[in-house]
């Protein structure tokens, strides 16, 4: 018995001994296993300094005039915000739910990491907030392979004590929060805020927040956006306001009334594609690319517009750009429906006059152009099968006023029927600053990438006009009050290099005899027009609308007077707000300061300008394109008429304006100023040999004029923009004759005809 105690003695002995020896040894092999992967024998391990500034990849931020973010450039849409702006609901629903302990750990909670170990996970994972930080910031997903995934969590829980030490338990939450992914192009609280409810993170309410947090587990799985996954999105939000009355951080009485409330969204996925100002921002992108060349960090190397956290402060006003998007489609739907009309007779729509080998170049050319032939080309498809590609039927989104819709139809067909779109651009600038603040490069950027406003150059038709009259105005000493005569005249061969004997001829065919030049630029007068020219020459016009601002290579000819000249509407309205602005041409500005991340002026801009006219010359054009909508080709915006429907507009006050018709009717424009804001439109189709047979359907009073109506009705409806209806500012001691008024209505007898007269 004896013998057998002393055995066990022994034996007790001996496994004693073995098991502390083998915790040892354990517990060294553990040791030199976390010094190891704080070496990086199992791979890099994040430096001082990227432990110090983890906070990389940032979107640039797009931020109108009046504050508001309108757009992003990132490969990764992500905008930090700082701890302070959360609300404390946000905090508390985080805590509740990834890390009650949060604030009583050091980045490690041993009591959940024992009882994952003790269930192997079966009842959840057990990282805490400073865990799941260290996976987001430096090594992504776990591996599926067990070793390799032990080496993950050993250098997760290295860094989390790092980062413990680096950081405030505030700062964690904050960083935690900037960079989770929320999908649906929203990385960080502050896009998912903005993405899913339109607002600021300090503006979400108890509910929004609890989703947000609930989406944290598995974003994908809780995508509120998904209609199928509603149900699992709202159960799971309502765990998270469970686990805050758990906590604390909620009554229950709170809890019931919330998880009563259904999921309201206010969806904004801010794609390149998506929200206001697409094709003002896909044109700053440009911009940025060559100012990153050019504007270089202390250290010699570029800024990145797409990671470097730029806040690019723009001088776009977001509720102007809003009012001219809309002004658009109002107008254009109504027009377009109008178009699409008068195409069911014409058997090669859209095209008029065109012959088949014409139409067939017009549609190559097309093909040729398109992302399908790039892509196959780069694919290396012989031609003759790109070509026979484009007739075989395919499922596609197309482009409707109503909506984009699915369809089948032959990639040839696509473009038939996208060649049928009226097309747009629009740029409305401060003539005093050049600060432009709506740019609208036509009707959809998702599928109509082309900038109408600052890309593309159309003829500008009558809207050349002014240029002349201000040519002759200031060479002949003219005033808008002289009188010219309006009947046929010629230019004969040889006089102004002309190759063969010009005679222009009035749009409506007929002939006014004695005119003065207010009346003849209001009723857009071409002989007019080519009789001052024939004054003054062609290059001193052309001298002078350079000086405006104008880029274009403009031909030495007399027929510009008409208006044979491409311009776009970025410089119409540059050189139309010189007049406005009393003679000085100022470049038009987009930009009025850029910011690094960290909040430091990087950049400012300097307004470029350079005069033009003197005051007194400038005023009588303004006074000249005064009675376009006075008693001319603008008088629509008196009483609200659109050529398509009746508008809403009325305006009172003094206006400014031009209209522009091209020949054909292939381009419609319209120039429109009051003293602090100049607006220009124009309206086409994407080929010239697509257009309205009518004039009274293609001139620019119907197709771009209503636009501008439409758009300043709704400025002059916002209080707060202070755009102005005062009449345009008088030079002192103005010696050009600009008033010529000759009778009141009560005065004239009724058989006459009133038109004659200005008012």
């Amino acid at each position: 018995m004896a013998h057998k105690k002393n055995t066990l003695t022994k034996d007790i002995a001996y496994y004693q001994k073995k098991f502390w020896k083998v915790f040892l040894y354990g517990l060294g092999g553990i040791f030199l296993f976390f010094v190891f992967a704080n070496f990086g024998l199992f791979g890099s391990m994040p430096s001082f300094d990227e432990l110090e500034n983890p906070d990389s990849n940032l979107a640039t931020e797009i931020i109108s005039s009046d504050g508001v973010v309108i757009g992003k450039f990132y490969k990764e849409n992500r905008s930090p915000v700082k701890f302070e702006e959360l609300p404390k609901h946000l905090v508390d629903a985080l805590i509740a739910t990834e890390d009650e302990r949060f604030y009583e750990h050091s980045g490690i909670d041993a009591r959940r990491t024992f009882g994952a170990a003790v269930k192997l996970g079966s009842d959840g994972g057990a990282s805490t907030l400073s865990q799941q930080l260290a996976k987001l910031l430096f090594h992504g997903e776990g591996s599926k392979f067990i070793l390799f995934r032990v080496i993950q969590k050993v250098k997760e829980w290295i860094i989390a004590t790092k980062l413990e030490r680096q950081y405030t338990k505030n700062e964690i939450i904050a960083l935690y929060l900037n960079r989770a992914d929320f999908v649906n192009t929203a990385v960080g609280i502050k896009s998912a805020a903005k993405v899913y409810f339109g607002k600021e993170p300090k503006d979400l309410t108890i509910e929004e927040s609890a989703l947000l947090v609930g989406m944290l587990k598995n974003p994908s799985l809780y995508n509120p956006v998904r209609e199928k996954r509603k149900e699992l999105v709202l159960k799971r939000r309502n765990t998270v306001l469970a686990q805050m009355v758990r906590n604390n951080f909620l009554e229950p009485e709170a809890k019931a009334l919330l998880e009563k409330k259904p999921i309201v969204l206010d969806f904004n996925p801010e794609s390149h594609v998506d929200g206001i100002a697409t094709y003002f921002r896909e044109y700053l992108r440009d911009y940025m690319k060559k100012w990153v060349k050019e504007n270089k960090k202390p250290d010699g190397s570029e800024y990145n517009i797409y990671n470097d956290g730029l806040k690019i402060y723009t001088t776009i006003d977001s509720r102007m750009q809003k009012h001219a998007e809309e002004a658009v489609d109002e107008h254009l739907k109504n027009l377009q429906a109008e178009f699409f009309k008068a195409q069911k007779s014409n058997k090669n729509a859209p095209f008029l006059k065109l012959t088949d080998d014409e139409t067939q170049k017009l549609m190559t050319r097309a093909m040729k152009n398109s992302e399908r032939w790039r892509l196959m080309k780069a694919q290396d498809k012989s031609e003759e099968d790109i070509i026979k590609s484009f007739s075989v039927k395919t499922d596609m989104r197309i482009f409707t006023w109503k909506g984009e819709r699915d369809t089948i139809m032959t990639p040839l067909d696509s473009i038939r029927y996208y060649k049928h779109f009226l097309r747009t651009g629009m740029i409305s600038m401060e003539p005093q600053t050049g600060h432009v603040k709506a740019w609208v490069g036509g009707i959809n950027y998702k599928h109509f990438q082309y900038d109408h406003a600052g890309q593309g150059a159309r003829q500008v038709g009558s809207t050349f006009k002014p240029f002349v009259y201000a040519t002759a105005i200031e060479q002949l000493n003219m005033s808008p009050c002289d009188s010219i005569i309006d009947s046929p005249f010629t230019i004969p061969r040889g006089r102004h290099n002309v190759s063969e004997s010009w005679t222009p001829k009035n749009s409506n065919g007929e002939y006014r005899g004695m005119i003065n030049l207010k009346k003849a630029l209001a009723n857009s007068i071409n002989t007019v027009s080519a009789k001052l020219i024939d004054q003054t020459g062609p290059k001193p016009v052309i001298d002078l609308t350079h000086k405006l601002g104008v880029t274009s290579d403009i031909p030495e000819q007399v027929s510009i007077c008409l208006g044979a000249v491409e311009i776009t509407v970025h410089d119409m309205v540059a050189a139309f707000s010189t007049f406005a602005n009393k003679g000085i041409y100022i470049k038009p500005q987009i930009i009025t300061r850029i910011e690094d991340k960290n909040g430091n002026l990087i950049f400012e801009t300097v307004p470029e300008s350079h005069d033009v006219l003197n005051q007194d010359i400038a005023y009588a054009v303004i006074k000249l394109m005064e009675g376009v909508t006075e008693s001319g080709t603008g008088t629509r915006l008196r009483w609200g008429g659109g050529g398509v429907k009746s508008y809403n507009y009325r305006f009172e006050n003094p206006i400014a304006g031009k209209t522009g018709t091209t020949q054909n009717n292939s381009d419609g424009w319209f120039m429109g100023m009051v003293p602090n804001l100049c607006t220009g439109i124009w309206v086409g189709c994407e080929d010239r040999a697509a257009r309205f047979r009518s004039t009274a359907m293609g001139q620019g009073a119907t197709m771009a004029l209503p636009i501008w109506g439409l758009y300043m009705d709704k400025c002059y409806k916002d209080d707060k923009l202070n755009v102005s209806k005062d009449p345009f500012e008088r030079p002192e001691n103005l010696n050009i004759k600009v008033d010529c008024w000759k009778a009141t209505k009560d005065t004239l007898d009724f058989d006459q005809n009133v038109d004659e007269f200005n008012f």
